[in-house]
């Protein structure tokens, strides 16, 4: 029952999958870059990227004043949604969930995602959660509690899982994968891969899967190694890097190949692709399970770290 509650709010009355009326998007959070370069791309028929089916038509501004990225960039992505692209500037989130059909949660800070995500739950709103999801293993687990509660439609990825990278390494039966990445840190938050490092961790998960059972982190300054074992014995790896060229790549290891590609970043359309999909049918392209593994792996690696690079089990 809660399945169909979920799906039957996806479209309002009289909307169809074949209408060419668009799916009316209300974003949360224009302190991220993801704002206006998504509302570019859903918004103008006219751009090489565009994806149909989708319109950003509100937003909720939000802010962190205790991050300089959201606090440097809040007032200027406000001013291009509302002056170049006329989206309706709202006072708060229960008003934005009635002006339209789905929702983007796109607040830079992981910490405001709880408590931004429970009206939109309340409202019976599909939203995609950009990342990260939350910024602690304990509020990942609980906005997907409360989506069970609310019969929610929802999900969250990284762009770099639809990046070309990803693309390229697909092998069967993965045995194993490297993956490499910017991760800055961010001391708001307290899963420190959450802010950054996340990128890299999924895409690490888009060659391995679910499975993993025990993370050892050796951390430095500059960079760390974050080793993962999965059930059966597949080794997966993450290398970030603060000191040095960021730059995104992957090495899959297959059973008779292995593949490798640096061609990691961008990938905002095949993103938006997905989600406009959902928007129309309300199923998630990434598995709630997987994505708090995901967190639970980030949560081992930061217990890893602060036990001195011991090995810890995912919990």
């Amino acid at each position: 029952m809660r399945a169909m509650k979920a799906v039957f709010c996806l479209l309002p009355l009289g909307l169809t999958l074949a209408s060419a009326q668009p799916i009316r998007v209300g974003i949360i959070g224009i302190d991220t870059s993801h704002a206006p370069a998504f509302t570019r791309i859903l918004n103008d028929s006219g751009d090489p990227d565009h994806v149909p089916g989708a319109k950003v038509v509100a937003a909720y501004k939000g802010g962190s004043p205790d991050i300089a990225s959201s606090r440097e960039r809040v007032e200027r992505f406000t001013a291009e949604l509302r002056d170049r692209w006329g989206v309706e500037i709202v006072d708060d989130i229960p008003t934005l969930c009635s002006k339209v059909d789905a929702v983007l949660l796109e607040s830079v800070d992981g910490r405001k995602h709880l408590p931004q995500v429970r009206p939109v739950f309340a409202a019976g709103k599909p939203v995609f959660i950009d990342k990260p999801l939350a910024a602690s293993y304990a509020d990942a687990q609980e906005i997907a509690r409360l989506g069970r509660k609310h019969g929610a439609a929802w999900w969250s990825a990284s762009s770099l899982r639809y990046s070309q990278a990803a693309a390229d390494v697909r092998v069967d039966n993965a045995r194993g994968a490297v993956a490499w990445g910017p991760a800055p840190l961010e001391p708001t938050h307290e899963l420190d891969l959450s802010w950054y490092g996340i990128h890299a961790v999924e895409l690490l998960y888009s060659v391995m899967g679910t499975g993993c059972v025990r993370v050892q982190r050796t951390y430095a300054d500059g960079a760390d190694v974050i080793v993962g074992t999965w059930r059966g014995g597949r080794l997966g790896t993450v290398r970030t890097i603060r000191d040095g060229k960021r730059k995104y790549g992957v090495v899959a290891i297959g059973e008779k190949e292995t593949k490798v590609s640096e061609r990691g970043g961008g990938a905002y359309a095949e993103l938006l692709k997905h989600v406009v999909r959902f928007f129309q049918d309300g199923k998630p392209p990434v598995a709630h399970e997987e994505t708090l593994e995901i967190f639970a792996f980030m949560d081992a690696a930061l217990r890893s770290k602060n036990a001195g690079g011991k090995a810890v089990a995912l919990r």
